[in-house]
């Protein structure tokens, strides 16, 4: 008896899914416990598994094609007998599978170089100064293409109208295109393909969309900027990173810095790691810190849960773990899930300066951006030093611009002093 393949249930929110990639199609054989089909939620991607060993006897829902979670999507007839039986076509398919006609490109392939030279003897003395093909007897005058349209023709590798005889002035043939030539003017084929790809969205990229154009039509976003001297945190770094490495098996990176800092300053502006529910304000004791990252279906935001309570060491370990996973699409829903506070780095993709978008219904997030060398004053000379920018975006029915501008002002003094992160001072 046939086994039934599910979708199953992947959040309490999420009632229906996208499915994506088959891994097995029907009639192919999957052990237990194989990845037979991926589904594409609004927050992840989740691969469904064979329940039991046996062959694919049915594919219900295709790729792109959207299920709600119990539906059934497909059929796995359970057993190995089964694959050989729908793999080998029975005696009755085979003369079908015999009589199917061969490819109809081949044929005319291998008469269209009879046909080009037929026609160029055929019309080597007859085609005049006019440009016009002397009719046969009871014929009609044919107008040759000209020298300009064929080379056009040829460029663009198109099939010239059967109207058009193929009186070519060179004995070689015209690749064949879908895109014909164009009978009045060649304008068109001088522009060459213009051609449009329609893909559906997936459900993580409608999401994205969804919860983006969400903030900015319910919340007040405000952004501030400051910038940051980065040269004690990179002489730190460069310092201890053999080090680090060598006992964590990591390197140790900046954004360990930038969470540790963060966490002092939303200490400091608790307002910035709370969040408006209803009429009520929640503040959060405790700092779940999203970080943005780009993952294989689009910009995912997994959590660092308790950050406050792990090590320069484990944040870094975590986050690679996190990235790592985002990129192969196998994040776990719970680790998408909630989140306090959200930095993102737009400085790894060469980023100088940008306003990022809270992630509802946070009610800030931190812009990392490229640290660049610049020119600034330093005790009444001027130097050039790595500066960084940063982009503080906020909702001002929360957060008031003193506040904002306090905690960017303490992510700045102990990113530029990081002991006073150890002194608490």
């Amino acid at each position: 008896m046939a086994v039934e393949l599910k979708v199953p249930t992947v959040g309490e929110s999420i009632s229906e899914v996208q499915i994506g990639q088959w891994f097995k199609g029907e009639g192919q054989t999957v052990t237990k416990d194989e990845n037979v089909v991926e589904i594409e939620t609004d927050k992840a991607t989740v691969e469904i598994v064979a329940p039991e060993s046996g062959t694919i006897s049915r594919v219900l829902k295709r790729t792109g094609d959207v299920a709600l979670v119990g539906e059934v999507i497909g059929y796995l007839e359970p057993g190995a007998g089964a694959a050989a039986t729908a793999a080998a076509p029975t005696e009755k398919d085979q003369p079908a599978a015999k009589a199917q006609p061969q490819p109809a490109a081949t044929a005319p392939q291998a008469a269209d170089t009879a046909t080009v030279a037929a026609l160029q003897a055929q019309t080597a003395g007859a085609i005049g100064t006019s440009g016009k093909v002397k009719p046969a007897a009871g014929g009609r005058t044919i107008e040759a293409p000209s020298t300009a349209t064929v080379e056009a023709a040829d460029e663009q590798a198109l099939v010239i109208s059967p109207e058009i005889p193929r009186a070519i002035p060179r004995a070689r043939e015209i690749p064949k295109t879908k895109t014909h030539l164009p009978a009045a003017s060649s304008g068109a084929a001088s522009r060459g393909g213009r051609q449009e790809e329609i893909v559906p969205m997936s459900p993580i990229r409608r999401r994205i969309a969804e919860r983006l154009v969400e903030a900015q039509h319910t919340a007040a976003l405000l952004t501030t900027y400051n910038e940051i001297d980065m040269s004690a945190v990179i002489a730190l770094r460069n310092e201890h990173k053999q080090l680090f490495q060598d006992k964590y098996g990591i390197k140790l990176g900046f954004m360990s810095f930038f969470v540790k800092a963060t966490i002092d300053a939303l200490k400091l502006v608790p307002a910035i790691n709370a969040e408006i529910r209803g009429r009520d304000i929640v503040y959060h004791n405790y700092f779940d810190i999203g970080i943005a990252v780009g993952g294989g279906k689009g910009l995912v935001v997994p959590v660092l849960r308790d950050a406050d309570r792990l090590s320069f060491a484990e944040i870094e370990l975590t986050i690679a773990d996190l990235a790592h996973r985002a990129r192969d699409n196998s994040l776990q829903l719970e680790e998408l899930q909630g989140g306090t506070f959200t930095i993102s780095n737009g400085g790894v993709y060469g980023s100088m300066l940008s306003t990022p978008i809270v992630n509802p219904p946070q009610s800030g997030i931190l812009g990392l951006h490229a640290i660049m060398d610049r020119p600034v004053a330093r005790a009444g000379q001027v130097v050039i030093r790595p500066m960084m920018y940063v982009a503080l975006t906020y909702d001002h029915r929360i957060v008031d611009g003193q506040g904002a501008v306090t905690f960017l002002k303490r992510i700045k003094e102990v990113m530029e002093e990081p002991m006073r992160m150890l002194v608490e001072i």
